[in-house]
């Protein structure tokens, strides 16, 4: 029996927003474009790139942190919120990115980081000089148990306990990720006022909305109390973060008062964006209550699919049946691939034809109800590059080597040209991160210059998602098919799409119901804009979607 997830009549209730069913293209700005020879991409190098952006046919870009940082975490360890880090760029620059972006029909969205600092920050160095300053209460601080261990047993990310010590208050302070990122109290409304007047210092200068980083670590339990053991088998216990269930180190109910204190800042600007990363085993609730009423945030995404080592039918029909519409419900978004994971063509790909799983995992993930997330490479087919340990730059992956793949495999350099040096990043002799050689032939110019590509095939999919309302802001009905085969309705008012998908590993058979049999395909894995009948017989890996005639 089909399964109706959300109405044609729920959908068209809405405002379409101009966020409501776009797709987003994420920059790594470390790894885009490098325009001054350092080795390191930089804003310069994402304002040359816009056009390629807007040609390739998404709404908007998303980038990530490219604030003053000591850059122990990469940006995400910021020093200064309303600063530019010298290494890439300036406000001139940043300002030339929001006028061409906005000139090319594209919007900006930037991420904010509110769950921690860098130890750098002026607030930090401020709250670490005693404990009655203005700023003392602005982290996290807390007395060492009587035999001087930390307050509580709970562990960071990034491996080791979530306490560090400090001599100048004799404190410990937290730090949910690196010892240099200690977490912000934001249970203290002085620290959500200043977090606030970021966000307006930075929508004041013509983003269109955030990306709010590591959102459910911003709040914490006031009374530190232990996290109890998770019972995760050793064997897949990659850290000792593994090894408790997240019950108080983060998650605070509080934090939804705090978003809504957020939309009303984001609300003194109309028209933005805000879309939340929850993270964690079981994110789904904290996603609903984050996105809850039109009063919070609009929107936010898990790791549902960025750390699945499979692309499945029963995955994918798990996380779509997770949202259904109903009233005062939230916007789902959804990635495949960012530059905290393993690109999932790596992952996914099981026969070695990558290439078909490039255009598999677009065709799925262009068809979801919510915001699809590209992440930069993705249009090319680019694989997890290659990165040797002595080359590594992630803390996360040379403190857990080797039983993570960390993340720099997914932050090699950006194939621009095959045959430029360092294909056409960099004119530096070295790059921040090596590029991986494999990636020469994933070049941006030779696929550009190549009907049957992965990129030419991701530009027309998206032209062909634009002329059909349905894919981008319509309901969703879930089909019945077999195990392996994923199958659904995309339905509007102007037409409904037929979305169907052999995940499996073996030849499937799928006759939809007799009410859609006159549909014509109009895209597969192989081709775009076709005019093909409905295929009952379904190779692995293959897919399409097609047109309901008489919708």
């Amino acid at each position: 029996m089909a399964t109706a997830l959300a109405s044609t009549a729920a959908e068209t209730a809405h405002p379409l927003a101009w966020w409501r069913g776009a797709v987003i293209y994420q920059i790594y700005p470390r790894s885009f474009r490098d325009t001054n020879g350092d080795g390191i991409g930089d804003l310069a190098g994402i304002a040359d790139g816009l056009d390629y952006i807007a040609d390739l046919g998404v709404d908007g870009i998303w980038i990530s942190p490219f604030f003053t940082s000591p850059m122990k975490d990469f940006g995400y360890d910021v020093a200064d919120y309303c600063g530019i880090d010298p290494s890439f760029g300036t406000f001139a620059d940043f300002d030339r990115i929001i006028a061409k972006a906005h000139s090319l029909g594209l919007k900006v969205i930037i991420d904010q980081v509110y769950s921690h600092t860098s130890d750098e920050h002026a607030w930090f160095r401020e709250s670490r000089s005693d404990r009655t300053n203005p700023k003392a209460d602005w982290y996290v601080w807390a007395d060492a148990k009587p035999d001087g261990s930390p307050p509580s047993n709970w562990q960071s990310v990034f491996g080791g306990s979530a306490w560090q010590w400090d001599g100048p208050r004799k404190q410990y302070y937290l730090h949910n990720f690196l010892t240099s990122q200690p977490d912000l109290n934001v249970h203290n409304p002085d620290v959500q006022n200043a977090l606030l007047d970021v966000a307006r210092f930075w929508l004041g200068r013509g983003v269109d909305g955030f990306r709010l980083d590591a959102l459910n670590f911003s709040m914490h339990d006031p009374e530190l109390r232990d996290n109890p053991p998770s019972g995760v088998p050793m064997e897949l216990v990659t850290r000792p973060f593994d090894m408790q269930v997240k019950q108080f180190n983060q998650s605070h109910p509080d934090i939804v008062a705090f978003l809504e204190r957020i939309r009303q800042t984001i609300d003194e600007f109309p028209g933005r964006f805000t879309v939340a990363e929850v993270g964690g085993p079981e994110p789904l609730a904290e996603m609903k209550a984050f996105t809850e009423g039109g009063k919070r945030l609009d929107s936010a995404y898990n790791f549902d699919f960025l750390y699945a080592p499979r692309l499945t039918a029963p995955l994918v029909r798990a996380s779509l049946s997770q949202w259904d519409d109903t009233p005062g419900e939230g916007w789902p978004s959804w990635a495949f691939s960012n530059h905290d994971a393993p690109r999932a063509i790596t992952r996914w790909t099981l026969d070695g034809d990558m290439g078909r799983m490039a255009r598999l995992n677009l065709l799925v993930l262009l068809a979801l109800r919510g915001n699809p997330i590209i992440y930069q490479g993705e249009e090319l087919g680019l694989p997890q590059g290659h990165v040797a340990f002595e080359d590594l730059q992630d803390p996360e992956a040379i403190t857990n080597w080797p039983h993570t793949l960390g993340r720099d495999g997914a932050r090699t350099p950006m194939p621009w040209a095959a045959n430029a040096p360092q294909a056409g990043f960099s004119t530096a002799n070295r790059t921040w991160l090596k590029l991986d050689p494999a990636h020469i032939d994933f070049a941006a110019d030779a696929q550009a210059a190549d009907p049957a590509s992965t990129l030419a095939y991701a530009r027309d999919l998206l032209a062909l998602r634009r002329r059909h309302p349905a894919l981008a802001v319509g309901g969703i009905t879930l089909l019945d098919s077999p195990e392996e085969v994923l199958a659904f309705l995309r339905h509007h008012e102007s037409g409904d799409v037929l979305c169907v998908y052999n995940l499996g590993d073996a030849p499937s058979h799928f006759a939809p119901p007799a009410a859609l049999g006159n549909a014509r395909v109009i895209a597969t894995t192989s081709a775009v804009d076709t005019a093909d009948d409905l295929p009952h017989d379904l190779a692995p890996g293959t897919g399409y979607w097609a047109v309901v005639t008489g919708s």
